[in-house]
């Protein structure tokens, strides 16, 4: 008995798989328990105070001293040295549906250039977007963070101008700066990820649909999309999860200014001076994971369609 049967056919899908079919269901089972371990001592001790957390494992939850607790729920809801929470939960929101929809609607018309669209330079341009995966946003975000906060000027010495290639629109310390900043980084992969779904879509469809008449936009809109709505949802979880929980962009562009903070820089606060409220931190992300959660389990029936998105036909 297995935990996944050998189906599917062709290059990468079916030698995953071969792999996953290969392996027993309890060992399968022992290593989502393992991984699993971690998670949900920090859950047990979101329940616990900080002198139980301080002087006993999570294991002992039942024996501490007036039992579990929503105590640190509370506190990180409701105390006024913490209220910032609520306020960054509406700073991720404002940040992670933008970060999501704008690289899909993008990469989506994009993708189907790519793959359907006969253009001059078009294998090269795609090899240059999918190019853009190795440069590593770390180099680039002191650059970017100039840029959101002087805009681009390009300075010609021979006849003494300096020519505005991009003016200051006044974006540094906004949360439009955190977004933007997700949606370039998440748009190569983006593309890359809904052209491989793309271009395995029959292409006996395309051709019917302009023997019928159809152009460019109505086969996009009727025949691309409703075909594609896996390899979207996928991409959708994987772009919200990641600009949710980022800390680095959002602590880099939001700066100084709590109006632009997102639950991230909120939780990492919580813990205060020298640690002292340190035992908040369990209950800060798990009320931080719930709405991901909520994403991943409503979209998680396509998410193993999308990772395997045009490896696998038949």
């Amino acid at each position: 008995m297995t935990a996944i049967s050998n189906k599917g056919g062709g290059g990468v899908g079916k030698a995953i798989y071969r792999v996953l079919g290969s392996i027993p269901t309890g060992v399968l089972w022992f290593l989502v328990i393992v991984w699993s371990i971690p998670t949900f001592g920090l859950a047990v001790n979101s329940f616990r105070g900080r002198d139980a957390q301080r002087n006993a494992g999570w294991w002992n939850v039942f024996s501490d001293e007036g039992g579990p607790t929503l105590n640190n729920y509370e506190e990180v809801l409701t105390s006024s040295s913490t209220n910032s929470i609520l306020e960054s939960l509406a700073n991720s929101f404002a940040i992670a549906i933008p970060a999501t929809i704008i690289p899909i609607a993008i990469a989506a018309f994009a993708a189907y250039a790519f793959a359907w669209i006969d253009f001059k330079g078009r294998e090269w341009l795609f090899i240059a977007t999918v190019s853009l995966l190795a440069v590593p946003l770390q180099v680039a975000l002191i650059p970017l963070l100039q840029l959101y906060s002087g805009g681009a000027h390009l300075t010609l010495p021979w006849i003494d101008k300096t020519l505005t290639l991009i003016p200051d629109f006044g974006l540094a310390g906004s949360s439009a700066a955190i977004w933007l900043t997700h949606t370039g980084f998440g748009l190569p992969f983006a593309i890359f990820l809904l052209h491989n779904y793309i271009t395995s879509l029959p292409k006996d469809v395309f051709e019917s649909a302009r023997l019928d008449g159809a152009d460019h936009f109505t086969i996009f809109w009727r025949i691309v999309l409703p075909l594609s709505v896996p390899v979207l949802a996928a991409f959708a979880i994987f772009q919200f999860l990641w600009t949710w929980n980022d800390f680095l962009i959002a602590n880099t562009m939001a700066g100084s200014n709590p109006e632009a903070r997102p639950t991230t820089i909120a939780i990492a606060n919580l813990a205060g001076d020298y640690g002292r409220n340190e035992h908040l931190l369990g209950a800060g992300a798990f009320v931080q994971a719930f709405f991901p959660l909520v994403v991943f389990f409503s979209l998680q029936r396509y998410f193993v369609r999308g990772l395997l998105a045009g490896s696998v036909k038949g």
